[in-house]
């Protein structure tokens, strides 16, 4: 089976510009969750898509693969759609799965690509799913840049919002805090369709791309990820991944 994993990453982040290229033990967001990423042995590829030349060069700079792609997308799903029929032309052969990987996750490890690929090459009905994982503490529940998730007895998405769900105002402080974290593996093919899908209003509201495949009535398969991982969106989450990523074993591995 085909699968590769594409990276979308801008400079243009409206709440923290420039933020693929900001360092972590002097290695940039981008670079990684690129070398984690492409450790991952289900993977046959594992490519960096911008519209940026800065990052173009740093990745050319270290012998990352990286596609360029237009500077109009606003989803990261419309980037990785385009990056990944430039791959496809360019090695003459159709990918059977395509793992987006958010640019500001720089916890990511091979084992959650592993773990987030699984159900689709188990089950030919699982065409998208997505990792989650338990939030360790009520202010991260309550933060608005983190996506929380509600699932249904089978491990479907059942609702995603950046508020907190379920409600901790009914008397129980035990709910399940779950968030989405952003390996995102989608069939080919249906990662071609999502992008033809009309945005749907819960999506705008929610600001969460994945609420598009619920309302129009369609399964999302979630996995759980016991891995500690921690995205960047500002620059005091940055400062906190620098903490988080003392002693991590996995940077002594980067090519």
């Amino acid at each position: 089976m085909n699968i590769i994993a594409v990276i979308p990453a801008r400079m243009g982040s409206s709440r923290y510009p420039g933020k693929p290229l900001a360092l972590i033990y002097n290695v940039p967001l981008v670079g990684h969750v690129a070398f984690r990423t492409a450790m991952s042995k289900s993977l046959s590829g594992t490519y960096v898509a911008t519209c940026d030349e800065i990052i173009e060069n740093y990745c050319k700079s270290v012998e990352l693969p990286c596609v360029m792609t237009g500077d109009h997308h606003v989803r990261c799903t419309t980037r990785t759609a385009e990056a990944l029929l430039k791959i496809e032309a360019a090695a003459g052969k159709k990918a059977d799965i395509v793992v987006m990987v958010q640019g500001d996750e720089p916890m990511v490890t091979p084992a959650m690509i592993d773990a987030a690929v699984a159900p689709m090459i188990d089950d030919p009905s699982v065409n998208v799913v997505n990792l989650m994982a338990e939030m360790e503490t009520v202010a991260e529940f309550e933060d608005p840049n983190e996506v929380k998730v509600v699932v249904d007895r089978h491990m479907n998405a059942l609702y995603f919002s950046r508020e907190p769900v379920p409600s901790r105002k009914k008397g129980s402080d035990r709910v399940p805090m779950r968030k989405q974290v952003c390996v995102i593996p989608f069939r080919r093919d249906y990662l071609l369709r999502f992008n033809e899908m009309e945005e749907s209003p819960l999506e705008i509201y929610e600001s969460v791309d994945m609420m598009r495949i619920l309302e129009y009535g369609e399964k999302l398969r979630m996995v759980s990820t016991s891995v500690r991982t921690f995205s960047v969106d500002t620059p005091e989450d940055l400062a906190h991944v620098v903490r988080l990523m003392e002693g991590d074993d996995l940077r002594k591995h980067y090519r």
